[in-house]
């Protein structure tokens, strides 16, 4: 069996939600019919992601309903991230058709880690500007904003997390020729850690219908 690439990011981290409820489960609840019940359940959500499994890539999912105990979710997890398909790194001719305004934009050197990926985030410090690179109904896009850091927390507009946020603005043209509206969202200050916790494309695509 080939470790051959077949779930999104956001799919990995829905798997790892039930992995978690059924740890929780197994440590809080003695009663086998309860357990047995909860094990149908997650396997049938988890199955439910996809609509063309092959028997190969199902087999692996399914051991979903044999961890017991926190170190057996471990391996499995670390097991299962081996089919996560990565994030395509864009090329620099790709950045400027999706940011065709910003010269000499460029990606970070480090600190991408396009295997754990739904959306790609990168912030320009100097002037306070976040570049995201985000799929969506229409395919992939670019999306640029400023965005400013608060002291509070709020939800996440892409994550749902009651979290640390900035506040990101974009600009766009008004009906009225001439004219800009402003739009603002809250979302995570830490890309990274949002992208571990998205679990669902649908909030990632309103927040993209939402600010452009």
């Amino acid at each position: 069996m080939t470790n051959e690439p077949f779930l999104r990011n956001d799919q990995f981290n829905f798997i790892k939600r039930q992995v978690h409820q059924l740890v929780n489960g197994h440590a809080s609840v003695n009663d086998q019919h309860v357990i047995g019940a909860l094990e149908s359940l997650s396997i049938e959500k988890v199955l439910d992601l996809f609509s063309d499994l092959t028997p190969e890539q199902k087999e692996v999912l399914q051991h979903i309903v044999k961890i017991g105990d926190k170190e057996e979710a471990e391996i499995f997890l670390f097991n299962l991230a081996s089919y996560i398909i990565p994030f395509s790194e864009p090329s620099e001719q790709r950045l400027k058709k999706l940011f065709p305004k910003v010269k000499k934009l460029k990606l970070p050197t480090e600190g991408l880690n396009y295997k754990r990926m739904t959306y790609l985030s990168f912030d320009d410090i100097g002037t306070k500007r976040r570049y995201i690179i985000t799929p969506s109904q229409k395919g992939m896009i670019g999306l640029s904003g400023t965005y400013e850091e608060t002291n509070v927390k709020h939800f996440c507009a892409i994550c749902n997390r009651l979290t640390n946020v900035c506040m990101f603005m974009t600009k766009t043209k008004g009906d009225i020729p001439g004219t800009y509206t402003k739009k603002g969202n809250y979302i995570c200050q830490d890309a990274e850690d949002c992208n571990h916790h998205v679990w669902s494309l649908d909030k990632l695509f309103e927040f993209v219908d939402n600010v452009r």
